[in-house]
């Protein structure tokens, strides 16, 4: 049996999970784009879009040197045999392949200094309307035959509940460094679900991050509830070339299948947060989880 610690709801909630016998779908309360009239690289149609949808995609990103750079570190990273044994790192159930480096800015210089890249911290800024830091960064590895899938789910629900941070004022960038097909694991969201809040049930355990990297069960959505949003907005499936990239709201629903074809999926993903949106509290957990999954530095991006 899983122990669980009861907790007090730390400040007003609006957006309650974890909590109640029942699921339920909440109105989101808050903008997706926090200032249409800031300057940066994207223009009005776009931004637009991206309040529209919960995300947009960037063909190409970075340079196919800069791919080549990237590519390299990732395989020097799932390689090491050190780092494997690190709790940043997340190898696959059935196999002793990484799946994931959590903190990868502090661990390696290259993907370091790819975070404070202005390509990306110059779009967190307009869309999230104030100074960034890095709530979140890792490595994806989905490998060829044995991929694992990432069930559906909102990001926000778990920063919510485990990490303490308020409101949906977040914005996550993920960089392909492998082609993304139909067929090999690509991201899949139901564009338009950012606007709606998924609260789940069951209490959050004790450490449950240690499970939870590996397959999550408590705070994903129930089958009705991802029934009705499918419905009503659909499913996009994410296809592009390395070295794009997809931006995409922290309330967005979102997953991916499983990869057993022989191409390999792999990325680089950086989460922004507000500086005016720091976390406090978890709204659903007893405590904060690491660091390393939910930064307490809240030291804006230069």
């Amino acid at each position: 049996m899983t122990a669980t610690t009861h907790f007090e709801q730390p400040t007003m909630d609006d957006y309650p999970t974890r909590k109640g016998q029942q699921p339920a779908l909440l109105y989101r309360k808050d903008p997706t784009v926090w200032n249409q009239a800031a300057s940066g690289p994207m223009d009005s149609a776009t931004l637009e879009s991206y309040d529209a949808k919960g995300y947009l995609q960037i063909e190409s990103l970075i340079t196919p040197d800069e791919l080549e750079t990237f590519r390299s570190e990732l395989s020097r990273l799932s390689s090491d045999d050190e780092l494997k044994q690190d709790q940043r790192a997340v190898v696959e159930r059935a196999s002793d392949e990484v799946r994931s480096v959590f903190e990868v800015h502090t661990i390696s210089p290259v993907f370091a200094e790819l975070v404070r890249d202005p390509r990306l911290v110059d779009r967190a800024r307009q869309i999230l309307g104030s100074d960034v830091y890095i709530h979140q960064s890792r490595v994806n590895y989905k490998p060829g035959f044995s991929g694992t899938d990432f069930f559906w789910h909102s990001d926000f629900e778990t920063w919510h509940a485990e990490d303490g941070m308020p409101r949906m004022r977040a914005v996550s960038i993920s960089i392909a460094l492998t082609d993304n097909y139909e067929h090999n694991g690509s991201l899949m969201i139901m564009p338009g679900s950012h606007r709606t809040f998924v609260s789940c049930v069951g209490e959050t355990p004790e450490d449950h991050y240690r499970e939870s990297l590996k397959k999550q069960e408590i705070g994903t959505p129930d089958q009705s509830s991802l029934s009705i949003l499918a419905d009503q907005h659909g499913i996009d499936v994410l296809t592009g070339p390395a070295g794009g990239a997809v931006m995409f709201d922290s309330n967005c629903m979102h997953g991916s299948s499983g990869n057993i074809t022989p191409f390999p999926r792999s990325n680089v993903f950086v989460v922004y947060n507000s500086v005016e949106n720091t976390c406090e509290t978890p709204f659903a957990a007893a405590r904060p989880r690491p660091h390393f999954l939910g930064a307490r530095d809240f030291t804006p991006v230069k």
